[in-house]
């Protein structure tokens, strides 16, 4: 599996174990054959389902938490992502649904006869209006608290705090026979309890079980150093998971026994005022977690609804049971009978779960389409960019086939991912696996926050020190562009993230190679974190004889540097100086980063320089025909009457100009589009929101037609290299200044 590939399979078929395990709660299967097995079946066994849920929701919705760092989402107006709000926006939706899906039923049984306003909010925010719905309130509140403390504190802090709430918690819960006899405890307890029926919610339970699930989700490897030398593959994060899994395999069991032993004994003192919370739950949910984590199998999005559904449902069928097991005098055998009551829920609310997973799955699509928010996609709009996201993968495999096992990728998607859409762009690397990106300036990595990117993200470039608590509030990583400003970021005294760029020769950023005492002294400034150092190769795309041994110096510079760091005691983690060329050109000089840019979108310099079969663009840029016109011979077009016929001539008016990016030097022939496959030539002066092209080869040209600027149409391709080579420059400077508002959307699979 690659490395960037990460498969959530386990996670996936504990989901419907999970909910399974729920249903044992509240059906007791075993109580017709043995008392103390339905006990450790249901009380202590089943006690680990809703915490993994709870873990699986820290896991990925609160990912952007780390050790080091303060707030993933520290907006002052909004401590929430969208990504978050969205996520609890649902949530909430499918507990409002649930509450009145079983609102019949809790009238019936006569649950809200003397319900009070205080009463109401105790069910809506703590209790849950039907016994299995505690665990929505409990989930939102939770996410929301870790996010509020998630604004000022690091995880660290975070996880004291959760770990305090859960202590307090426990005392009224499984420890409540302890607590109500300290007569001060016993006044607190029951004045919390007025407030909430349980300590099993979103305050006590919830907060530390989404925390342990962000730090189960990280990985558990170190970085691996690399030297200038032939690099021998090296087992990664993932990779590591046969070594790693006999530990917690180990680890779960001797947890999982201390926890039954301190269920048992609890139980036999009649300590417990409920049994949802235990000591040793914590240690069996961290190792059980990372086993599941650990396990090779594939992801399945269909357990992950189902196991939902049969959450949601079960109680209903529960009902359904014991009223057809009395309408049809099988009461004996599918209620009293325990065992086989718990199978009859089970199978009911499992086909239900697939059942409700196949309709969902038919109706979403139909939901998206007609969102009143859908980007526009071909056939609106006036000119746009499609994004192939599998191009995207397949580069991002490329790429990383040329590397040691262990090396990670750092894509530059600064310049708006250099004309792609940095968010989308980010996102879809984070969907695939990346956590570590670059950028240019603090604003870029604020909108990737903002946008709940995870991950590092590394400032190259300089930040005012007007601009310093950005990087703080935002966990943003600052460049130390030289000494003078190392001594600036130390003196703001909060203690910050950085690399430390080194100049080995290019001579624009970074402290000099020979500096070697400079560098040491900025790992001694104690309110700096260096967890990096790099360079920048300045001619690693040539490949002269002289550029070679100058590249070829500039490695060599810089790891003479990691060595004598080393041998002055300072850590040299995070070691990266390769960038598109250098990943191509000098593959063996890769460290623990490499930070390709260009070449991740598919395109390189020059169409020559690319491999076969190696890179594919990720980018087409297309435009909509406004409209279609004759043009009598003597006629002219355009700003200047740059362009006159010379005979009857038809030209095709697109909705792209310079101010999207289209260069100014394509006019007048130099460029040409695309329209139904066959090429047709820019007339004229390219104006700021229109272009001109000569359709008259091309008869079946309309208004609405698609031309395409970069891209296929048929046969024919216009790759962004050619443009550079037409207008004498390069491919960054071509895609980087694509405008902001052509809208980038997702290329529909063929």
């Amino acid at each position: 599996m690659s490395k960037a590939q990460k498969n959530y399979g386990g996670l996936d078929l504990f989901r419907l174990a999970a909910a399974l395990l729920v249903v044992a709660i509240h059906t007791s299967p075993l109580t017709s054959v043995n008392g103390e097995a339905d006990f450790f079946f249901t009380r202590v066994l089943a006690r680990i389902a809703v915490p993994f849920f709870l873990m699986v929701t820290g896991h990925f919705m609160l990912a952007e938490l780390s050790p080091g760092g303060t707030a993933f989402f520290p907006d002052r107006r909004s401590f929430l992502t969208p990504r978050l709000k969205k996520y609890l926006l649902r949530l909430s939706l499918l507990y409002g649904a649930s509450i009145l899906l079983y609102l019949p039923v809790g009238i019936y049984a006569g649950h809200y006869r003397e319900l009070t306003s205080g009463g109401l909010l105790r069910m809506l925010l703590f209790d849950g209006t039907f016994y299995h719905l505690w665990y929505f309130p409990a989930c939102i509140l939770g996410v929301l608290l870790v996010s509020l403390l998630a604004r000022y504190l690091t995880l660290w802090n975070i996880t004291v705090i959760s770990a305090v709430l859960y202590v307090i918690g426990l005392f009224g819960d499984s420890y409540f026979g302890l607590a109500e006899k300290v007569p001060v405890l016993n006044g607190m307890y029951a004045a919390l309890f007025q407030i909430s029926s349980y300590t099993r919610n979103g305050v006590f339970l919830a907060p530390l079980f989404l925390v342990l699930g962000v730090w189960a989700g990280q990985s558990p490897a170190g970085r691996v150093l690399f030297r200038n030398t032939d690099p021998s593959p090296s087992a990664d994060a993932d990779a590591s998971a046969p070594k790693t899994m006999p530990v917690y395999i180990l680890g779960l069991i001797l947890s999982f026994c201390a926890m039954t032993a301190e269920a048992f004994i609890l139980h036999r003192f009649h300590l417990q005022r409920h049994d949802s919370m235990y000591v040793f739950l914590i240690p069996v949910m961290f190792f059980l977690y990372r086993c599941l984590l650990a396990a090779p199998v594939p992801s399945k999005k269909i357990l992950r609804t189902a196991s939902t559904w049969i959450y949601v449902l079960h109680p209903a069928f529960i009902v359904v049971i014991r009223g057809a097991a009395k309408l049809l005098h099988l009461t004996g055998l599918l209620v009293d009978n325990s065992l086989l009551h718990y199978l009859a829920v089970c199978l009911l609310s499992l086909c239900a779960g697939f059942v409700m997973t196949w309709l969902t799955g038919l109706i979403s699509p139909h939901l998206h389409k007609n969102a009143a928010d859908t980007p526009c996609r071909e056939g609106t709009g006036r000119a746009w960019i499609e994004l192939d996201s599998a191009a995207l993968e397949h580069n991002l495999r490329f790429l990383q086939s040329c590397l040691p096992e262990n090396c990670r990728l750092m894509p530059a998607v600064k310049a708006n991912a250099y004309g792609h859409g940095a968010e989308q762009i980010a996102g879809e690397l984070n969907r695939l696996g990346i956590q570590d990106f670059c950028v240019a300036c603090v604003s870029e990595g604020i909108n990737l926050r903002k946008a709940g990117i995870k991950g590092q993200i590394l400032i190259l470039g300089c930040t005012h020190p007007d601009q310093f608590s950005l990087l703080g509030r935002y966990h943003l990583t600052q460049t130390v562009v030289d000494m003078e400003y190392a001594r600036r970021l130390q003196q703001y005294g909060r203690r910050l993230h950085v690399h430390i760029a080194v100049d080995t020769g290019m001579h624009r950023l970074g402290i000099r190679c020979e500096d070697v005492e400079q560098i040491a002294a900025v790992y001694r400034m104690k309110n700096l974190t260096v967890d990096g150092i790099f360079t920048h190769l300045a001619a690693s795309d040539s490949d002269t004889e002289e550029d070679r041994a100058f590249t070829e110096s500039q490695i060599l510079a810089f790891y003479q540097v990691a060595d004598a760091l080393e041998a002055k005691g300072c850590p040299c983690v995070g070691l990266h100086l390769l960038s598109s060329y250098g990943i191509l050109n000098y593959p063996k000089a890769a460290a623990d980063y490499v930070r390709p840019g260009i070449a991740l979108y598919g395109v390189l310099s020059r169409p020559d320089e690319l491999p076969p079969n190696s890179l594919l663009p990720v980018l087409s840029l297309k435009a909509r025909v406004a409209s279609v016109r004759t043009l009598h011979p003597g006629e002219s077009a355009g700003y200047g009457m740059a362009f006159i016929a010379y005979r009857k001539t038809r030209i095709a008016v697109l909705s792209v100009g310079y101010a999207d990016g289209l260069p100014r030097e394509l006019s007048s022939g130099r460029g040409h589009v695309l329209i139904h496959g066959k090429k047709a030539p820019v007339i004229g002066r390219i104006c700021m929101d229109q272009t001109l092209v000569d359709v008259s080869e091309i008869p079946e040209v309309s208004g609405q037609d698609t031309a395409v600027l970069i891209g296929c149409s048929g046969p024919e391709r216009i790759t962004a290299q050619e443009l550079a080579e037409q207008c004498g420059t390069i491919t960054n400077e071509i895609l980087s200044r694509l405008g902001s508002r052509l809208p980038r959307i997702p290329k529909e699979a063929p």
